[in-house]
């Protein structure tokens, strides 16, 4: 057993949704410190550029910024042949693109329902399916092609904290990772949910800017801190490297605990 290359991901090719900020970002880092290839996509494009001068100027690994607007079949569509033209497999997938929406429930409107299942489920069940052919030629029994959705603490815990669509959508991102497990384990791609707690993110930003919620939210967590970057690396790189060749089908807690509270 080399435990040195255990968690070696140098030279692989990765796709990073929702790589200019958040959770995204730190995922990105993670993999460009550890030596990879990553293209990132959303509709911001000054983000993910933003993101690729900051990250090309500390390596080793590279980071190529794209734009996409994956809430369309035609922009989820156009972001797969603009990789199919640059690169002839991808070895890894990071379904990170999302977004919430809150109000009480006697006011939450249908068309937030809509919005929100169709960027945070249509489209991850969207693109992974067109990323296929891309992750199977990258994948072999010895190193399997590794697709990660990032789910949430909220689609294992019914807490709604008014938004009631994420919620639902986070729950339907870890029941797809399960089912995508079992059709794809054949194909040697392996498919798993990181289902993180609170972190500092664009999402979260009206939690972390704010001292006293954030001390609320801290408190509430059993570890009694939020998340950062370097938690994400941690799961994110087992997930893709040697190390979790044989896990699939699991959703990761990376919430300090709080899943666990009764």
């Amino acid at each position: 057993m080399d435990i040195a290359s255990l968690y070696n991901i140098s030279g692989k090719v990765a796709l990073v949704t929702g790589g200019g900020s958040g959770i995204g970002t730190m995922a990105t880092e993670a993999l460009v410190r550890a030596g990879a290839k990553v293209y990132i996509a959303s509709r911001k494009l000054s983000n993910c550029e933003a993101v690729a001068d900051e990250l090309n100027a500390i390596g080793p690994g590279q980071v190529i910024p794209m734009a996409a607007d994956l809430s369309t079949s035609e922009g989820t569509e156009a972001l797969v042949q603009a990789l199919s033209d640059a690169e002839s497999k991808v070895d890894i997938l990071v379904n990170n693109s999302g977004t919430t929406w809150g109000a009480p429930f006697e006011e939450f409107p249908r068309d937030k329902w809509d919005q929100v299942l169709a960027l945070n489920v249509t489209a991850v069940a969207d693109l992974t399916r067109l990323m296929l052919p891309l992750l199977k030629n990258a994948a072999s029994s010895d190193d399997p092609a590794r697709i990660v959705n990032i789910g949430s603490i909220v689609g294992t815990r019914p807490i709604a904290n008014m938004a009631y669509s994420y919620g639902a959508s986070k729950a339907a991102v870890h029941h797809i990772t399960k089912m995508f497990s079992n059709e794809l384990a054949g194909d040697n791609i392996t498919v798993n949910a990181i289902a993180p707690g609170p972190f500092p993110s664009r999402m979260m930003a009206f939690v972390t800017e704010n001292e006293k919620m954030r001390k609320a939210a801290e408190e509430n967590v059993p570890l009694g801190r939020l998340g950062r970057p370097e938690d994400v690396a941690g799961v994110l790189l087992m997930l893709t490297s040697k190390a979790g060749s044989y896990i699939t089908g699991g959703i990761i807690p990376l919430d300090g605990g709080g899943s666990a509270k009764p």
